[in-house]
């Protein structure tokens, strides 16, 4: 475990306007205790769903995908075939191995450009209107990001308990 302050108590990051600093720091909570959890995971654990949890493959697929998909909508788009493809294959492990260290990786860098669009944000548009998904639902600019931020922290709470659970059942 770290011995350095949550992120939330390290101070403002640079080049985020201060009304979205809370997500920044979530986010870069959620990476920290992602890539802290999931060192060393064994790759056989990868897509046990114990009790008829989501597995740790899902969770992790999930959560970049999650955000990516809420950051699209933030910026005013709607989701591509690529976005679509994703969503419809969290949770398998597909044809090819996915192994965890590409998922971490993969999660680390939608955090990297997570920070670089939220850097990017005008604080006059956070309370513009933006619609959600093909039904374009009501959410504004910062709910959105708020949303990414909160629904990230469940996702990386849900991920920790699995992951324990897992280590302590095969004893890894």
């Amino acid at each position: 475990m770290s011995n350095k302050p949550e992120v939330w108590l390290r101070g403002p990051l640079d080049d985020i306007t201060s009304l979205l600093q809370p997500v920044a720091h979530a986010l870069l909570q959620a990476c920290e205790e992602v890539n802290e959890l999931m060192e060393e995971f064994p790759e056989e654990l990868l897509w046990v769903k114990p009790a008829g949890l989501a597995s740790p493959g899902f969770h992790l697929q999930h959560l970049s995908g999650v955000i990516d998909r809420l950051f699209t909508y933030a910026e005013g788009g709607q989701l591509d075939q690529r976005q679509l493809d994703a969503l419809a294959a969290e949770g398998n492990q597909g044809e090819n191995t996915i192994s965890v260290a590409d998922l971490v990786e993969k999660f680390n860098r939608q955090i990297d450009n997570a920070l670089t669009q939220l850097s990017k944000v005008d604080e006059n548009t956070l309370t513009e209107a933006r619609g959600v998904g093909r039904a374009k639902l009501p959410s504004t600019v910062i709910g959105l990001y708020v949303h990414a931020a909160e629904h990230t922290m469940r996702h990386v709470g849900q991920l920790l308990v699995t992951v324990k659970i897992l280590r302590a059942k095969y004893q890894m």
